[in-house]
């Protein structure tokens, strides 16, 4: 098994609804495919950690990183993993509506992360980190207008 992370840029701006859509597709194809993992999308950037068999995990890497809709696609981190760190496949990103988007499952501030999950590496845990930093902004500078999931 490996987890392998990126960052991107969104080519366009995307909506709330297209944002809402894209969860629920992607849930469901991760779901199917043993894919584990979480993604962070606030104002155009995207950050995404994906765990799964490198047979699948690899090419679906391959096909988001050629997608128009994603441009400065940089793998951040790609190794061989001993267990998952991310049990649910999950999304963050920031709402145009957030009442609605409060009713969402399993979604909470950014602020509300909590620690890194144990089975994280030091050096993991430090992509991790820089990944959201670079989505939602330093600590010492917390974004309000951005949300995430778990």
């Amino acid at each position: 098994m490996i987890h392998l992370v990126y960052m991107s840029v969104a080519a366009q701006d995307i909506d709330d609804l297209e944002l809402r859509a894209m969860l629920d597709k992607y849930r469901h194809y991760n779901t199917a495919r043993g894919i584990t993992g979480m993604l962070f999308y606030s104002n155009g950037h995207i950050a995404q950690i994906l765990e799964g068999e490198a047979d699948v995990v690899e090419p679906l890497y391959e096909k988001i990183s050629s997608d128009t809709r994603h441009i400065n696609v940089v793998k951040m981190a790609h190794k061989t993993i001993a267990q998952r760190s991310f049990a649910e496949w999950s999304m963050a990103f920031h709402p145009l509506d957030e009442a609605g988007f409060a009713q969402l499952e399993g979604f909470f501030l950014p602020s509300e992360i909590g620690q890194n999950p144990a089975s994280l590496s030091m050096s993991d845990a430090l992509v991790l980190n820089i990944v959201r930093d670079a989505v939602f902004g330093s600590p010492s500078s917390p974004s309000t207008d951005s949300t995430a999931a778990v």
